[in-house]
């Protein structure tokens, strides 16, 4: 499990397609201490969780490999990772963690794309748009993450939401980088999830 809290962020410096092209091995260079990082470790890689199967030290920068398989590339943008496409990347929670975001599987649902970006004087304001099916869990005032990050809804309309995203936020992950038609992952809220089901259960 994770919180949607970016601790660092990392770039792809390898890529080898494998089993025609179902599997991606990816090898990410990040700042953690090579030391803390077990094969079999998850980490969240732009809201993925992916298992480490190897690490190691390059000159000065960490350096791990993961797996992206056939499902992850089909659901999520991970097909469309190459070297140097930089990560937002966040470590698994252990117990007595500070809980700073929301609860957060690493199980992207799907993809948002980035409808608009108005950079305004103290934050920027994103409006992105997603599918019907997902679009039913996202809710005013509700918890979202995009691309491995915790965010708080802004404004819903149909299938388009909107997300306001503060200067420090830009700074420390990926979504300084974001333009209109930006492709980001998306994992729903599991609250929401579990209403919806309920509620299903319940008609």
């Amino acid at each position: 499990m994770f919180t949607g809290i970016v601790t660092d962020i990392g770039e792809i410096v390898g890529f080898t397609p494998t089993a025609q092209g179902q599997l991606h091995r990816l090898r990410i260079a990040c700042s953690y201490d090579q030391s803390t990082i077990a094969d079999g470790a998850s980490i969240a890689c732009n809201g993925v969780c992916l298992t480490v199967v190897a690490s190691g030290v390059a000159g000065d920068k960490t350096w791990f490999d993961v797996d992206a398989a056939a499902e992850t590339l089909a659901l999520t943008t991970a097909k469309h990772w190459k070297v140097g496409t930089r990560l937002n990347l966040e470590r698994a929670l252990k117990i007595g963690d500070e809980l700073g975001g929301h609860i957060v599987a690493g199980h992207a649902d799907g993809i948002a794309t980035l409808v608009s970006r108005e950079d305004l004087p103290d934050m920027a304001r994103f409006e992105l748009s997603t599918t019907r099916e997902l679009a039913r869990f996202i809710a005013t005032k509700g918890s979202i993450t995009l691309d491995g990050v915790s965010l708080t809804v802004n404004t819903v309309k149909d299938v388009t939401f909107s997300v306001l995203i503060i200067p420090h936020t830009l700074d420390v992950t990926t979504i300084g980088s974001w333009k209109a038609g930006s492709e980001v992952n998306i994992e729903v809220d599991l609250m929401a999830r579990y209403a919806a089901r309920l509620t299903e259960m319940t008609v």
